[in-house]
């Protein structure tokens, strides 16, 4: 089949899977995955996914965006935590679980044990992101498990790749594997930051020369996180890592960049877009794929040395009982040590909930990058025989993933329910505050505009009374009643221009007091948007 008519089906199905999961409320990434294994044991031609095609064309836009969007204030405050659960609970899985894979199924290799525990040990981002608009995650759990799935994506990809080549060759080198994980990660968190700092001052200069063109703006940035992804590949570091690191750093050129209100507002409705249809995307491929792995079990028990297939499903069960039980205690033990050190420091010592730690249990979904990584496994080793037990580890890592979602989206909103967890800390003061410093702003570039406007001029007087009334609506915001500028009759041109000064004066000073910390990030996001909404009108 051709790939447009295979694409089209693809996004036909996503399409339909919005309507079947409110009709049925099932969970949309399971109503995406049914459909996508109907339509492999239907009459509509499957995809053959091949690994290296699907990293690059689905993951780095989706890592980007993850990337660009997370709060940074709550990414560094809870840095600790991430960081624990990105690489220390990785590593640990994949000791623990490749050793308990290799003596639960002897005829799998132990090298090769360590392979498939590397692959499954990293929740996905997209998985998370699509349980979370169903259960009703916290904020700050969900900004923990969104940094968690951003980072452990290479450690545990690179961790597969060591045991992979100890699979290969029959030699591991543990110094050689930290210098090998040190290159990639950091040299893919700096080939991230060049691409988006250099692309964005590149569109900046050009912009103040020749002018500022929207579709040549959104289109610059869907192709940076391209642009990373493939340079951090061919330097051989890791294009995940890049792709996140080129979204964060977009997130902080925003703020000092002076891209036209109109281009911000298309180019977020552009990326919304693009988000919906590659996450659906996904998850049909991923349901497309299923029947096919199964559909070999018949095969894959041989080696086993059992004869009914029903013991997949037992080995399936007895990994993600692992996998779920050690990420339990791990976020158990992480909890605890961080209320140590909330004691030691002399703050007030919160209660912490068995049912809080069972929430970021199931929450560690697996999803696309799993799959993506467990296919990449060779064929063969290097003397040519076949790669031991490489169809039960794809058989296997698929069934992880499966039973994970169908655990998280059945069981995590019924352990949510009800729990009782720390208020979030109010952001609305901050808010206000500079709501109000914004419009101070505002009034004072008004009215030195308004100077140089009509310094000179026989109609000074127009100008006066025109930035008397736009400077009123800016006072009426500070005390506090709800007229907004732009909201009012037909503007004319003085207006307009003097309306677009005030606008910009508030941009530019939330974005200071966002620099400055004095203002949360997501909360002076919103306020940024909201300028921008009323600088397009």
């Amino acid at each position: 089949m051709s790939p447009v008519p295979t694409i089209l089906n693809l996004l036909l199905a996503v399409v339909v899977s919005g309507g079947l999961a409110r009709f049925t409320r099932l969970p949309l990434p399971i109503v995406q995955m049914s459909l996508g294994a109907g339509i492999a044991l239907s009459a509509i031609p499957t995809v053959e996914l091949h690994p290296e095609l699907f990293f690059l064309l689905f993951l780095p836009p989706l890592l980007f965006l993850d990337g660009w969007r997370i709060p940074k204030d709550e990414l560094f405050r809870d840095r600790a935590t991430i960081l624990e659960l990105a690489i220390g609970l990785v590593i640990l899985t994949v000791l623990c679980v490749g050793i308990f894979i290799h003596w639960l199924i002897p005829a799998v290799p132990l090298a090769v044990a360590f392979a498939l525990a590397a692959v499954i040990s990293p929740t996905d981002p997209i998985a998370v992101s699509a349980i979370a608009a169903r259960a009703p995650i916290p904020k700050r759990m969900m900004h923990i498990l969104e940094g968690e799935s951003l980072l452990n994506d290479a450690s545990g990809l690179v961790c597969m790749r060591f045991a992979v080549a100890a699979a290969l060759t029959g030699v591991f080198s543990p110094s050689q594997a930290l210098v090998t994980f040190a290159w990639l990660a950091f040299g893919g968190i700096a080939i991230g930051f060049g691409v988006t700092w250099t692309a964005t001052r590149a569109k900046q200069w050009i912009g103040e020369r020749l002018g500022e063109d929207t579709g040549t703006q959104v289109l610059v940035s869907l192709l940076i996180p391209f642009g990373a992804y493939i340079l951090a590949e061919k330097l051989h570091c890791s294009g995940i890592l890049a792709a996140v690191a080129a979204g964060v750093t977009m997130s902080f050129a925003e703020q000092r960049g002076r891209a036209l209100a109109a281009t911000r507002v298309r180019r977020a409705a552009v990326w919304d877009s693009v988000q919906f249809a590659a996450n659906g995307v996904i998850f049909v491929l991923l349901g497309e794929q299923m029947p096919g792995l199964i559909g070999k079990a018949s095969d894959t028990i041989r080696i086993t040395g059992h004869a009914e297939p029903w013991w997949l499903l037992i080995y399936v069960l007895a990994i993600c009982l692992a996998l779920g039980g050690l990420r339990f205690a791990w976020v158990w033990l992480s909890l605890r040590w961080t209320l140590f050190k909330a004691v030691r420091r002399g703050e007030p010592r919160p209660s912490v909930s068995w049912r809080l730690v069972a929430a970021m249990s199931l929450a560690g979904v697996r999803g696309a990058i799993t799959l993506a990584g467990v296919l990449t496994l060779p064929l063969t080793l290097t003397d040519g025989s076949p790669f031991p037990a490489r169809d039960l580890a794809i058989f296997l890592a698929a069934g992880v993933i499966l039973v994970s979602m169908v655990a998280a989206s059945v069981l995590l909103p019924k352990v949510l329910r009800g729990l009782e967890l720390p208020p979030e800390p109010s952001r609305q003061a901050e808010i206000d505050e500079a709501r109000s410093a914004a419009a101070h702003a505002a009034i004072l570039a008004i009215e030195a505009e308004q100077h140089k406007l009509a310094a000179g001029r026989e109609d000074a007087d127009l100008y006066t009374d025109t930035a008397g009334r736009i400077m009123e609506l800016y006072r009426q915001r500070i005390e506090g009643r709800r007229d907004a500028v732009g909201q009012g009759p037909h503007v004319d041109q003085i207006e307009r221009k003097l309306l677009l000064v005030g606008l910009e004066a508030e941009r530019a000073e939330v974005r200071r007091r966002i620099r400055a910390r004095e203002l949360d990030g997501a909360a002076g996001q919103r306020l940024v948007r909201d300028i921008d909404l009323r600088e397009a009108r």
